[in-house]
């Protein structure tokens, strides 16, 4: 049993340095840091969102999509603004990133009625930073992260899904489990 305990821990540690040595993101580690433009349904706003501002406040959710008006992103932000009590109850600020411009982010969020931010990482330094950037499209991959209000990242999706709930549940979990 503690044989197998210690190569259990073995094995964690080899991801880990591995996961560091290819420039992969992991649990427990501090968030990058970023600064970029945003709108809501409401405005553009004049002043960047910087991320450090908000740690400490709430556990911030990263939802990296593609684009604005796409069918899949349209229901991945639905299903986010539809349960977004339950997710403020669950200490959670949302951050949608993508590639759009602050007015198309605008536009979208006040015809969806989203009641979150929408960031806009136009040249996608942050998405890079994320994993979250596909180099062959030219878009933000659909990516989800929560960090906590430490500023470390507690939770890493690098294939979220909006075919069905189970993602969109278990990142729910994750917040769960946080507070």
């Amino acid at each position: 049993m503690l044989r197998s305990f210690v190569l259990f821990c073995a094995l964690i540690v080899t991801a880990t340095a591995v996961s560091a040595q290819i420039g992969g993101l992991v649990i427990g580690q501090q968030a990058p840091e970023f600064t970029l433009p945003y709108a809501t349904r409401d405005s553009v706003s004049r002043i960047p969102l910087k991320l450090s501002d908000l740690v400490g406040k709430t556990h911030i959710v990263l939802a990296f999509y593609p684009a604005d008006w796409s069918g899949g992103c349209t229901k991945e932000v639905c299903a986010m603004r539809d349960d977004f009590e339950n997710l403020r109850k669950l200490n959670a600020e949302i951050l949608a990133i993508s590639g759009d411009y602050v007015f198309s982010h605008f536009e979208w969020a006040k015809h969806h009625n989203l009641p979150f931010k929408l960031v806009s990482d136009h040249l996608h330094a942050t998405a890079k930073a994320y994993q979250s950037y596909n180099e062959q499209s030219g878009y933000n991959k659909r990516t989800v992260y929560v960090i906590d209000r430490l500023g470390k990242i507690a939770y890493i999706d690098l294939e979220y899904s909006v075919r069905d709930d189970e993602d969109f549940k278990r990142l729910k979990n994750a917040l769960n489990l946080l507070n």
